[in-house]
């Protein structure tokens, strides 16, 4: 590598790790980006005085997004040495068992997921951090204090820091981009990714509604008194945390390698995604001793699954278009089994793509996954070719309404407003819980709806009527009505909601959040200059906007006047007896449940489900059950509805 090459790959890394951490959108595999990185890494050992002090190489993490307060660690948060078979782990054994011979060596599973640091105080939980670039990061307390495996308190006076990974089963994984896919929305690629998105969601609503687990691995700033890792860990699992599913401590080279192979076995087994395990010196003194480099402790280390492969034929390639007329190629396979998951899809990305690897009907091809992402068709096996394979070709009409596309290039659009497969994603899109919430209106109804002739656009929703719903197969009268109140309901929405709801290309739900704090319900006289002047805005996504609002700008004005969105409301900084509370709702109440545990919640509330001697209060309604009676048992506070709403009139807050 010349120092210019350097240079280049330094750029490279750092818009990859860019992507990987701030957008949770990976542009290449795991092994693609260690591969470069340890060229890098190389070069630089062999140059020191050439090292560009920006390389992915001289910092631990991610830097802060917009959008959260950043917050230090009171220790820092460090990144692990990564080895990748037994020849380099057993090279960073022999480092410290020749100063230091038979000590003992602490292993548990690499856990792939978003690292996040909790800070209690007086067995409170104070704070919690996302890693960030290792000093300081994003605070996430009230995304975190929604993670069930968090304890909100717990049996431990002073401070402590308790590191670990926030991390989503791949049921959840898979539940989550099922709904993505009928919303018409881009899949997470990887539970990893899923799970650093759902922790940064500026609505904590969104992250307690994606089930996340938080599994601890280790401790920063702390007043414990243990001359051992395993002990100190001990103590961690028993305040109320997560255990892993093998912890051991091993004296040999041998047997730390036995137990990786074991837990390599283990993987397909597991409800969440394994890329390793982690090697630690077991002896608390022996740590301080060892230090650090400028990126590592040198008394860990990380010991990297290798990358999965495996072989299987494309028996055909269908094309789908999404809400927004890109039409995406995506494999059909042969069933192929990788880690437990029957696989018989997999994406194209693009038509580039297809191009670019020659790709074509009946090819043996190579999937990877990769630091378990979702397996990617990476290389063709032409040997394997008997003429009889069929080039995959670029679609000059949309598969589903016929009309001409426009090709872009590497993305290929209908352009057809008016297109089925982009009405019934784009209504599909503005009913998800992200936009307008209309509960009950999923993929199959709207198909339904669409089939029948009852909905065209999203207009047609508000002039459904009930002997409309009662002639479609499957609709009596109770879910008829239901589906029309929850309809009803999506009026006077949140004006971001509105405008998320739309689909406009490149306009999210931080986006529409934006431009509804900017510009509130004027956001159609919005100009490009304005637009620009939003922090994070480009011209693509202005351009994307205005050119969306000058081709549907009477049909914004129709809905708008029907739907009546809401100005955005002020933050409510009042503070209550609740905050910070840990609440619990039970028997039928005279206001919804729902409006009430939202009200909870704006005021810092934690509402659980079920009750514990760290629940803070029961509110209950009539015929509360057990929930009451358990309250009772444990001297939990218990508040009736009417009881409730005196307390918070004494902050001025009324029904």
């Amino acid at each position: 590598m010349t120092a210019e090459e350097y240079k280049k790959n330094v750029e490279r890394l750092k818009k990859w790790a860019d992507a990987y951490y701030i957008d949770d959108n990976p542009l290449v595999t795991d092994e693609v980006y260690d591969k470069l990185y340890h060229e890098v890494q190389s070069f630089e050992k062999e140059h020191p005085d050439l090292i560009d002090p920006t390389s992915p190489t001289q910092r631990v993490g991610a830097p802060i997004k917009d959008g959260f307060r950043k917050a230090k660690h009171l220790s820092r948060m460090w990144s692990m040495e990564d080895v990748f078979n037994d020849v380099e782990f057993e090279q960073w054994y022999e480092r410290i068992n020749k100063q230091y011979p038979n000590e003992r060596y602490y292993v548990e599973p690499k856990f792939d997921g978003a690292s996040l640091n909790l800070i209690y105080n007086n067995g409170a939980l104070q704070q919690a951090i996302t890693r960030g670039d290792g000093v300081e990061g994003e605070d996430v307390t009230n995304n975190a204090r929604t993670i069930n495996s968090i304890p909100l308190e717990i049996d431990h006076q002073g401070l402590i820091e308790i590191r670990g990974e926030v991390l989503m089963t791949i049921d959840e994984f898979e539940r989550i981009n099922k709904e993505r896919l009928e919303r018409g929305e881009q899949p997470f690629a990887n539970p990893r990714n899923a799970a650093a998105g759902s922790l940064r969601q500026l609505d904590p609503k969104i992250t307690a509604e994606r089930n996340l687990i938080f599994q601890p691995w280790g401790v920063g700033v702390n007043d414990l008194d243990f001359e051992y890792l395993s002990d100190q860990m001990n103590y961690i699992y028993d305040l109320g945390f997560r255990k892993p599913p093998i912890r051991r401590v091993h004296t040999s080279v041998k047997e730390i390698e036995e137990t990786y192979r074991e837990l390599g076995k283990m993987r397909d087994t597991l409800p969440v995604m394994l890329d390793g395990m982690v090697v630690k010196v077991d002896r608390i003194a022996l740590q301080e001793i060892l230090g650090y480099t400028v990126k590592y402790p040198r008394w860990m280390v990380a010991y990297k699954f290798p990358a999965v492969e495996k072989q299987t034929r494309i028996k055909d390639v269908i094309l789908q278009v999404g809400r927004t007329g890109v039409i995406t190629p995506v494999a059909v396979l042969e069933p192929v089994n990788i880690e437990g998951a029957v696989i018989e899809r997999a994406t194209l990305n693009n038509f580039d793509y297809i191009e670019k690897l020659d790709v074509r009907i009946g090819d043996m091809v190579t999937l990877i996954r990769s630091g378990d992402v979702i397996p990617k068709i990476i290389k063709v096996l032409k040997e394997f070719r008997t003429g009889k394979e069929k080039p995959i070709e670029r679609p000059t009409h949309c598969p589903v309404c016929g009309s001409e596309v426009l090709d872009e290039g590497a993305l290929i659009k209908c352009q057809n407003l008016s297109c089925p497969a982009r009405v019934v994603n784009a209504i599909i899109y503005y009913a998800s819980k992200s936009c307008m919430n209309i509960d009950g209106l999923g993929e199959k109804i709207v198909e339904q709806l669409y089939e029948a002739g009852l909905v065209k656009e999203i207009e047609d929703l508000y002039h459904l009527k009930l002997e409309d719903l009662l002639k479609l197969e499957g609709f009596k009268e109770k879910k008829a009505k239901k589906l029309l109140e929850a309809i009803e309901a999506s009026k006077g929405r949140e004006c971001w909601r509105f405008v998320n709801g739309l689909g406009i290309e490149h306009i999210g739900e931080v986006a529409s959040k934006k431009i509804c704090e900017k510009f509130g319900l004027n956001f159609l006289d919005a100009t490009k200059e304005e637009l620009l002047e939003i922090d994070g805005f480009g011209e693509e996504m202005a351009e994307s906007f205005l050119e969306f609002m000058r081709v549907n700008r009477e049909k914004v004005e129709r809905l708008m006047e029907i739907v009546k969105p809401t100005e955005p409301k002020e933050e409510r900084t009042v503070d209550s007896a609740f905050t910070g509370k840990t609440v619990v709702l039970t028997g039928t109440m005279k206001e919804p449940r729902a409006k009430i545990k939202e009200l909870l919640e704006h005021l810092g509330a934690h509402v659980t489900n079920s009750v514990s001697k760290k629940t803070d209060f029961v509110i209950y309604g009539e015929d509360p059950g057990s929930k009451y009676d358990k309250a009772k048992t444990l001297g939990v506070p218990l508040l009736n509805e009417e009881e409730f709403w005196k307390e918070l009139a004494k902050e001025g807050i009324t029904p």
